[in-house]
């Protein structure tokens, strides 16, 4: 189905029947990616007493399943200011609009002493100005164990602090990436480009300007097929009042 938008007073002809899902489903395998020092998800079904939740099992009339996963750890998620601050902020509260025009870049990491960082000048390699509010970042080697890596104890790469500047002051409200975090593994809690992003000084007292309804998508896999440049993108959460929740961002290309 094809139809024709206005974002920002320009006109845009987007066909809806060829989404291009770019998060990582949850599973309760070792196929599953996992950060942080968790263990994999878990997806049971209800037991009570001799009565188990599968119709399989060939003792339920429906399949009945307890979920156990951290959103942080387990895959695709979206988290808002909430995820750093000592006040209660929950992402389901503060994302209000779900649409955005976007730009997807593919960026190598680059060695900084023994880290590999994306920088503020491969950023502005890529940039092109077009009044987006979202962008997504593809890191290359762009290969499919991104779907199923664990990433602990691993030092992945991350964003520089100057990098995460120039994206809130250009406008970008709703950043996306295939890494489990914007920041550095172990970083002794400094979260420098969580605070850079949110405009965050002091955890504790948030300043007027902080920027309460832009969220950060992490562990996204964007295949190699979906090539760079601009989209519209649908950034669909569950409706969990926590600071992070499992998402399914979307993107569709613009004609």
């Amino acid at each position: 189905m094809k139809a024709s938008i206005t974002f920002l007073d320009k006109n845009y002809r987007v066909d809806f029947s060829q989404p291009l899902d770019i998060s990582i489903p949850l599973s309760a395998s070792e196929e599953n990616p996992i950060a942080w020092y968790q263990n994999m998800p878990e997806i049971k079904p209800v037991q009570d007493g001799d009565w188990i939740g599968k119709v399989s099992e060939g003792q339920s009339s429906t399949n009945f399943n307890n979920i156990f996963f951290n959103p942080h750890a387990h895959g695709t998620h979206t988290e808002c200011l909430g995820h750093i601050t000592f006040d209660f902020y929950s992402v389901n509260q503060h994302l209000k609009q779900f649409m955005f025009l976007a730009q997807l870049i593919s960026i190598s990491p680059v060695l900084l002493g023994e880290d590999r960082v994306i920088g503020l000048t491969q950023i502005k390699e890529q940039w092109v100005e077009n009044q987006q509010t979202a962008l997504v970042i593809r890191t290359l080697p762009n290969d499919d164990l991104k779907q199923h890596r664990k990433y602990s104890h691993t030092n992945p790469p991350y964003l520089t602090e100057e990098a995460v500047v120039f994206l809130r002051e250009s406008g970008i409200e709703h950043l996306l990436i295939d890494l489990p975090s914007v920041d550095k593994e172990k970083d002794d809690g400094k979260l420098v480009c969580h605070k850079a992003f949110w405009n965050i000084t002091d955890v504790h007292q948030l300043s007027d300007d902080a920027r309460l309804g832009a969220t950060i998508t992490e562990m996204i896999f964007v295949p190699s097929f979906i090539k760079d440049g601009k989209y519209l993108l649908n950034l669909q959460i569950a409706s969990f009042e926590n600071d992070a929740t499992p998402s399914k961002p979307i993107l569709y290309r613009i004609e």
